[in-house]
């Protein structure tokens, strides 16, 4: 029997839906915890970047208005699929962050419970961070989050998975959409889970997921116009400053890196982080001659 010519994955972004190479053609190696290659991943450029902020533009319209309860069902299908492609995703990650086999599935079973913990709060957080208010006159008063609309996300330099699903699930779980930069030493975990959103519920451009330098990427990310808001997560101290001066010129919401066990479970932070409150008024009426009302 001959020998079988070896099979090696090509790594793309994951742009609208679809999966694009690079606009610029480049690419960089990605390599283990021992400098072993791995991938050659795409190195995305300026207008990679604009391109996924005009897909997440057009996808937000679909995706905010629809309902809480069916968001937290296409989350958890996200999970489901996960599950399913469980042993590729222990792969990756132990090769991309030098973990043991047992430690990458440990990994990758807490990413997948992530998952399903997001999609039990699409229809929740409203209650939380919502509700009527005491005024004094004849009004309802209501306020009710909504979402700021399209967010740039840095996921996690170190913790390519977990970390990456931590800080992405909350954007998407309250209504808005994403451009997610991936670790740039670690993306090919992050590239995966594009095929994965791809294969479920997510419709395209929800979320759009970058490899490359994450500076050059971020960048104009942080300055572009259609940008609601930016997650500094995977920026260090120096580039998260720049950043924050971009992002003041449309006054973007900013997340500022933060230390963060991504190992524990997470609180309502990083969502309430990108909603808006929009608050009602309304008379309440009369309900007859008596003139008692609601």
């Amino acid at each position: 029997m001959s020998d079988r010519l070896s099979v090696f994955k090509t790594y793309k972004l994951y742009v609208g839906g679809k999966f694009p190479r690079s606009e610029s053609g480049r690419v960089y190696e990605v390599t283990d915890a021992k400098g072993k290659w791995l991938a050659n991943a795409p190195q995305s450029s300026r207008k990679d970047a604009r391109d996924a902020v005009v897909a997440a533009r057009k996808a937000f319209g679909g995706w905010s208005g629809a309902t809480a309860y069916n968001r937290g069902q296409v989350l958890y299908r996200v999970a489901e699929m996960l599950e399913g492609r469980r042993e590729q995703f222990v792969r990756e990650v132990a090769d991309a962050e030098g973990l043991s086999k047992s430690k990458a599935a440990a990994v990758v079973d807490a990413t997948i419970d992530r998952w399903v913990w997001y999609a039990g709060w699409t229809d929740k957080i409203a209650q939380v961070v919502g509700g009527a208010n005491p005024v004094a006159g004849p009004f309802f008063n209501l306020s009710s989050p909504e979402p700021t609309g399209v967010v740039a996300v840095l996921a996690p330099q170190e913790s390519s998975f977990l970390g990456l699903v931590s800080v992405v699930a909350p954007v998407i779980a309250t209504g808005n959409t994403a451009v997610v930069v991936a670790s740039e030493k670690a993306p090919l975990p992050a590239l995966s889970l594009g095929e994965v959103l791809a294969t479920s519920d997510v419709p395209g451009g929800v979320v759009n997921v970058l490899s490359g330098r994450t500076a050059e990427i971020a960048t104009p990310l942080a300055a572009h116009q259609d940008v609601n808001a930016i997650d500094l997560a995977g920026a260090d101290e120096a580039l998260a400053k720049e950043l924050e001066i971009a992002a003041a010129d449309n006054l973007k919401r900013v997340l500022r890196p933060q230390p963060v066990d991504y190992s524990e479970t997470p609180g309502t932070d990083r969502m309430t982080a990108f909603l808006e409150t929009k608050t009602v008024w309304h008379p309440t009426g009369s309900l007859g001659a008596s003139g008692s009302s609601y």
